[in-house]
């Protein structure tokens, strides 16, 4: 016999000595015990309040839940608004089971969901969560006067209004957060009025994946008529314009805001480029008060300064995703990148504000 199969036969049976001598424990049934605790129930979503608005009259949720026992669960059922829509009583474990029930009939109003469990011993326990699919978008941020997740239409949330496309914008399929995201085209943007959004104090956020052609484009913009240069319009005395511009292999970005008799610039350098060829998303905030603008980039502080003041005078149109029509004159024109989750807001924003929304809206 070779020395080999001397050693897997020494091997063999000294795994079976052990097994014999206790090393291994033998598998046993561990009594389950006295019952003596009512069933849990936690039910994860939905959660108290309004859901998520929707533009649809009808919407499809996930009802999730767990519940746990002591001992065994014996049976579950869920009501929505006292109708029965839903009945368990075969479970893999049967002291705890998560449950994912899909509901695709939520109408616009309050709803009452009850899950309730019981055990083998007769003990109930119910669990309520009482919610609503909200008629109009609920603002989510102190401020917040102008929403457009971009989740397949241009509408703004705030108003229920939708923005004027020129040209042929499109969608990313893709998104920072949500379902999907505005994707730039050449000669193509999105235009909307500034009716309430020309306040004393004003920010902005959104998430931005640059490409990097064309070389330069505008972003954001609300500026007035340029009436001497109709054709390569750049009157920078008011509003502002924030927009992006090579800078060796990157993209800057940049903001200028007029303050009636002039301009002033936000310039972060080097601490506001953007390397297009990391293809990621990136979150561009700004904020204007009465006398100082910042502008951040994934929540750090890139360009920061004082200035005499915004003036809204003519400035009757928001751009995005371009410069056109108002801010022509050097090139920025329409962007070919994506933009998503933007926000405006009547007041400016801290950093930490900045840093909440970032938080809130990564997925």
């Amino acid at each position: 016999m070779k020395l080999t199969s001397k050693i897997i036969i020494a091997g063999l049976m000294a795994t079976s000595f052990a097994c014999k001598d206790g090393y291994i424990d033998d598998i046993n049934q561990v009594p389950a015990g006295p019952d003596e605790a009512s069933p849990s129930v936690l039910i994860n979503f939905p959660e108290e309040g309004p859901l998520t608005w929707v533009p649809q009259e009808v919407m499809s949720i996930n009802i999730d839940f767990e519940v746990t026992d002591d001992v065994e669960i014996q049976d579950i059922s869920v009501t929505l608004d006292g109708e029965n829509i839903g009945n368990y009583s075969d479970f893999k474990d049967y002291r705890r089971t998560a449950v994912k029930l899909p509901y695709d009939n939520i109408t616009n109003g309050e709803h009452t969901l009850i899950v309730t469990a019981n055990d083998l011993s007769g003990k109930t326990t119910t669990s309520t969560v009482v919610f609503t699919k909200p008629e109009f978008y609920v603002p989510q941020y102190e401020g917040e006067i102008f929403y457009m997740p971009f989740d397949d239409e241009y509408l703004e949330l705030v108003s229920v209004s939708d923005a004027t496309m020129v040209g042929d914008p499109g969608f990313a399929g893709e998104s920072a957060s949500g379902s999907n995201a505005y994707a730039g085209a050449t000669d193509s943007y999105l235009t909307f009025p500034t009716t309430d959004l020309t306040n004393d104090e004003f920010s902005a956020s959104l998430w931005y994946k640059v490409d990097a052609a064309p070389d330069r484009a505008g972003i954001l913009v609300m500026g007035p008529p340029d009436t001497a240069n109709p054709d390569s319009q750049n009157n920078r005395t008011a509003g502002f314009r924030l927009f992006r511009e090579a800078a060796g292999s990157n993209q800057r970005i940049k903001l200028n805001v007029g303050n009636g008799a002039g301009d002033n610039w936000f310039d972060g350098g080097s601490a506001a480029d953007i390397n297009p060829n990391n293809n990621e998303w990136v979150h561009i905030a700004f904020t204007i008060s009465g006398t100082e603008c910042a502008v951040y980039i994934n929540g750090t502080v890139v360009r920061q300064g004082t200035y005499p003041g915004i003036s809204w005078e003519g400035c009757d149109i928001l751009s995005i995703g371009s410069g056109a029509p108002r801010f022509t004159g050097w090139g920025h024109l329409s962007d070919n990148s994506y933009i998503d989750e933007l926000r405006i807001f009547n007041r400016a924003l801290s950093q930490s504000e900045i840093q909440t929304i970032m938080d809130d809206e990564q997925p």
